[in-house]
């Protein structure tokens, strides 16, 4: 075999349709765009979900869910993360610092996902779900709680 005798499958290559080329081609005169109308002239379009000036359809149904604004900005750590770290201490600093957690995460919480056998103190914007927090104490660590600090800080207002 040679690379320049090899040719496409019989019948898996058809010829283009060249419209608008006479009575013959059987697509002639208008070229298979019927008569009249903004779909028949050149540059004729309508937006996509166009419906002729009747209100459309991603217009009449109504919005549903959100996208939170906080969600760059809180992570999610798992109880088998937090195994594999070497500190006891487990603050939001530790976690940046190991690459759990992004750098501009601002609050964490521990989830219950994995298992955790040594004894850790979560604490510094570190929180824990309801399993997480009893898998938590039950392998001998607890949880610090401190005052809940704002996800986004708001900024000074400005002054003339």
């Amino acid at each position: 075999m040679k690379l320049n005798t090899i040719k496409p499958a019989e019948g898996a290559k058809h010829a283009k349709r060249r419209v608008g080329r006479g009575i013959g081609s059987g697509i002639g005169k208008t070229a298979g765009r019927g008569h009249k109308g903004q779909k028949s002239r050149a540059g004729g379009f309508h937006k996509v979900g166009f419906e002729g000036g009747q209100m459309p359809l991603q217009r009449r149904l109504p919005k549903r869910g959100f996208a939170s604004l906080t969600r760059n900005y809180i992570a999610e750590v798992r109880l088998d993360e937090l195994e594999r770290l070497e500190a006891t201490e487990i603050t939001l600093d530790a976690l940046k610092a190991a690459g759990v957690v992004s750098v501009l995460t601002q609050r964490a919480k521990v989830i219950l996902s994995g298992k955790i056998t040594r004894k850790v103190t979560l604490s510094d914007g570190v929180g824990a779900t309801k399993g997480a927090q009893a898998a938590v104490e039950a392998a001998g660590g607890k949880l610090v709680v401190a005052e809940e600090k704002p996800v986004l800080k708001k900024l000074p207002a400005k002054t003339k």
